[in-house]
């Protein structure tokens, strides 16, 4: 055996440089260029199309926004995850309980920013609000796609632009955030996050300390905290879109934040 071995040796050291280096060649590295792995995460986005929110002062500015940050998702762009699945509806409804289309992903791939925000424009238009925002109605229908694509136990995020003030549900405030329902998200995923945009201090109080929840992490951002992402500090003028370093960092301090878990009871 030893002389075989030793033959073998001999045979390589004499062999020309390419055969050597093929029977001697270390297994290969992974490369550094190797597609990243499948992601897991899957966004829902609700926009308020209840009169109160399109006629008011953000309603413009929220849509701006969410056509860059379904972008800069989509493609992957400041180190933002690119999503397994993506949904967008409304969270407005004309009776209480109304089924509302939800809109999936590849109604906004392939699109520029520019084209994304034509997009959520045609799909809410301000002429068709509706008089209720129905929040348990949304993450009722949340819970139906999620069971009917098969996307239990992955990580969630439900993305609501709202000024998050319920319209149904009890006859004071404090009932009407007491009868908010996430009970049927509660077990989609150990790990599901709800993100409020665009509401007001004691409205977005009222979210994290009176909405019951288990499992249910929840981050909310004021309205006058949202416009900053616009602020030429944020979004340089005239620097294109994928180098907007600023502002896929001030998204993600500010809206993509994953706070703690926080039970409500």
């Amino acid at each position: 055996m030893r002389a075989l071995i030793g033959l073998a040796l001999v045979v390589a050291l004499l062999a020309p440089s390419s055969l050597s280096a093929g029977l001697f060649q270390a297994a290969p590295k992974a490369s550094a260029t190797a597609a990243p792995a499948t992601s897991r995460l899957v966004v829902f986005i609700g926009v308020d199309i209840s009169g109160s929110f399109m006629n008011g002062k953000y309603f413009d500015d929220s849509i701006e926004f969410l056509a860059r940050y379904i972008h800069a998702h989509l493609n992957g762009l400041g180190g933002m995850e690119i999503p397994h699945s993506l949904f967008v509806g409304s969270i407005g409804g004309v009776k209480k309980g109304e089924a509302k289309t939800m809109f999936p992903i590849q109604a906004f791939q392939d699109r520029s920013i520019e084209e994304i925000e034509a997009q959520l424009r045609t799909l809410f238009p301000k002429k068709k609000e509706n008089p209720f925002t129905d929040f348990n109605s949304f993450f009722v229908q949340v819970a139906d796609l999620v069971d009917a694509k098969k996307l239990i136990l992955k990580p969630i995020s439900i993305v609501l632009i709202t000024d998050g003030n319920p319209d149904l549900g009890g006859a004071s405030r404090s009932a009407k955030f007491r009868n908010i329902r996430l009970k049927p998200i509660e077990n989609l995923s150990r790990n599901i996050t709800l993100r409020i945009l665009y509401t007001d201090a004691v409205t977005a109080k009222s979210w994290r300390d009176e909405v019951p929840r288990k499992r249910v992490k929840v981050w909310t951002q004021d309205a006058v905290v949202m416009e900053e992402w616009k602020s030429p500090k944020t979004l340089v003028p005239g620097k294109d879109s994928a180098a907007q370093q600023k502002f896929f960092s001030w998204v993600r301090d500010n809206v993509d934040f994953q706070p703690r878990l926080r039970r409500v009871d």
